[in-house]
């Protein structure tokens, strides 16, 4: 067994500053379920929209206490595909967040769409609504991937998606797929090329992976082999350095200001308030650190959150369990960080590293940048080898 970090001391978890909160919301209807797709989502004849944001809004309200006083920095609407929601309705949950919970005058305020053509002509109404930066699940530009991917746009719908995300937002995120059934290297390259003409502020590139419960898990898909998926990753991030993008975590890419707040501060290992069918939360008190999961299914989300009971499950963090935690999120990113960051979310001591981080060192998986700890190019490729070396005993 690799070495392990030694438990807190006793009294267990002990935090002099709370971190910076998030809130999350998850709207769990999409067109069409995606074969590769193991979110929490279903499939939408006509989705309830007013139930669902009155079932939002009376989560919220009982949620208020665990976060009493505390500035909301950043706000996420996931999916399913929330831009099947109209405006209207993004509008009255905002309004509702606003009225509950002292939100940051400069949050971030994200929402995932898909490029069908009926939901792009609603990027105005979002934007109205208070949405200030729009990610967009476009995958790729070519007709074929899109249609092995199972997705309900083509090469056309996604370009038109863009150039409109564009025209409303000034903080746009693309997400791309590599490691696609039949994909080559130079058509992966050739996929950063086409969404890098549009210069979109921060893009996503994620290497398909066979998820189970998934139709793509009980009936695979030819995939290209490890190598070739390891070429495409370098040639995607080649691509997108060669344009100035900063790669700051595994799948992520940003221009100068551009990274995504609301995902940094999972990264760093910061609070978040999950609301919907199936959201988790990670909220931080001095003495203990809370994780819920609301009700999965929609419709039994909807009336536990009647009975003011949409929790699910409810756990709080071992103390041993922190260290771990606390890496499975941060090494993620490619800069590292701070070792007063480590005791500052986790109450441990810095000394609490150094055997898991002599044995990444020995094996050339991490490196320390003065006060910063980092994962080196290998570590970033073999991250569940880098990241056992914390694992609790």
């Amino acid at each position: 067994m690799s070495a392990c970090p030694d438990p807190p001391p006793p009294g267990g978890v002990s935090l002099r500053v709370l971190p910076p909160l998030s809130l999350y919301i998850h709207l769990p209807w999409c067109a069409r379920k995606c074969p590769y797709c193991d979110f929490n989502s279903y499939e939408a004849g006509a989705v309830p929209e007013e139930q669902y944001v009155a079932a939002l809004a009376r989560d919220l309200e009982q949620a208020v206490p665990l976060v009493w006083g505390r500035k909301v920095r950043t706000v996420f609407f996931g999916g399913g595909t929330p831009s099947l929601f109209s405006a209207r309705a993004i509008d009255a949950i905002l309004g509702t967040v606003r009225a509950l919970l002292p939100l940051d005058s400069h949050a971030e305020i994200t929402l995932e769409a898909n490029p069908g053509s009926a939901e792009a002509a609603k990027f105005r109404g979002f934007r109205e609504a208070g949405v200030n930066r729009l990610s967009l699940g476009v995958q790729s530009f070519r007709g074929d991937f899109l249609q092995a991917l199972g997705r309900i746009h083509d090469d056309r719908e996604a370009r038109a998606a863009v150039e409109m995300a564009l025209r409303h937002f000034d903080n746009v995120n693309l997400d791309l797929m590599y490691g696609l059934p039949g994909q080559t290297v130079e058509a992966a390259r050739e996929d950063v090329r086409t969404a890098l003409a549009f210069r979109p502020p921060h893009l996503s590139a994620y290497h398909l992976t066979l998820e189970p419960n998934t139709l793509f898990y009980r009936y695979p898909p030819p995939l290209p082999e490890d190598d070739t998926c390891a070429a495409m990753q370098g040639a995607v991030e080649e691509e997108l350095a060669a344009r100035g993008y900063g790669h700051y975590e595994v799948s992520a890419f940003a221009e100068n200001g551009a990274r995504c707040r609301h995902n940094l501060n999972y990264w760093q290992y910061g609070d978040y308030l999950g609301i919907g069918a199936g959201a988790h939360s990670k909220i931080s008190f001095p003495d203990r650190i809370l994780r819920q999961v609301r009700q999965r299914q929609p419709r039994a989300y909807q009336e536990a959150t009647a009975k003011g009971a949409p929790v699910q499950e409810e756990h709080e963090v071992a103390p041993g369990d922190l260290g771990f935690e606390f890496m499975m999120n941060a090494l993620r990113l490619t800069g590292g960080f701070p070792l007063a960051l480590f005791e500052e979310r986790t109450g441990l001591s810095r000394a609490t590293l150094e055997e898991p981080l002599a044995m990444a060192q020995r094996r050339g998986l991490a490196r320390m940048e003065g006060e910063r700890l980092a994962p080196t190019d290998l570590g970033r490729r073999f991250l569940n080898d880098l990241l056992q070396l914390w694992l609790p005993s």
